[in-house]
């Protein structure tokens, strides 16, 4: 069986002892899509034409991962960027993954907001799933999460032709939403990180196979 190739955007990390950057993915993400019989595929931040790149990888799939903010590091915002445009002019699945999500609802005009109180950070929590082919693909209306992330979604902030599928039980915050013409997925929490649970599989399968669309 020839296994589905799926492209991760990489977070990126300052290297003090060496003066330099880098690129790094979390071993989850390469073990969570191997299991799932996904090929990975890595795409860096220093690339210099990300469209050629990407267009010779081939890929059914990319995932925007977690891991810094936005306006951090601004090669990583520009790379992911591309992507997302190259994304949408070949119909190719997009997933972002918390700061991926975010930059999603940004390229879509969106905005984010910091949670000064740190209600988020390290703390599962329940979402309600709003929509109902998503119910019928999870199974359920409810769903537990984890949480690694300060920044939030609020309803008002949305992005435009984006279309939320999941808020936060605690303080409707946004969790999940997708766009209502192209294949592209956001969700605020980690599914790499809670490899055990059938939704965090479910969400990879959802968005690689354009189930919503």
């Amino acid at each position: 069986m020839k296994l589905k190739k799926i492209g991760i955007s990489l977070r990126v990390e300052k290297i003090e002892k060496f003066n330099e950057k880098r690129d790094t993915i979390s071993h989850d993400w390469i073990n969570f899509l191997q299991k799932l019989d996904y090929f990975p595929v890595l795409i860096p931040n220093n690339l210099t034409d990300v469209e050629d790149y990407i267009s010779e990888l081939k890929l059914n799939g990319i995932i925007l991962s977690g891991g810094d903010n936005i306006g951090e590091f601004p090669e990583r915002d520009q790379t992911e960027n591309k992507i997302l445009e190259y994304a949408i002019k070949n119909s190719i699945p997009v997933l972002g993954v918390c700061r991926g999500m975010q930059l999603i609802n940004t390229f879509f005009n969106g905005t984010i907001s910091e949670n000064s109180n740190s209600g988020h950070v390290g703390k599962p929590h329940n979402i309600d799933i709003m929509n109902p082919s998503l119910v019928n693909l999870f199974g359920h209306d409810k769903l537990e999460v984890n949480s690694f992330h300060n920044n939030l979604i609020k309803k008002d902030d949305i992005g435009d032709g984006l279309d939320v599928f999941a808020l936060s039980e605690k303080d409707f915050t946004i969790e999940g939403c997708f766009h209502k013409k192209y294949p592209i997925i956001g969700v605020m929490w980690h599914p790499e990180r809670d490899q055990q649970k059938k939704h965090q599989s479910q969400i990879i399968d959802i968005f690689c196979n354009k189930k919503i669309w």
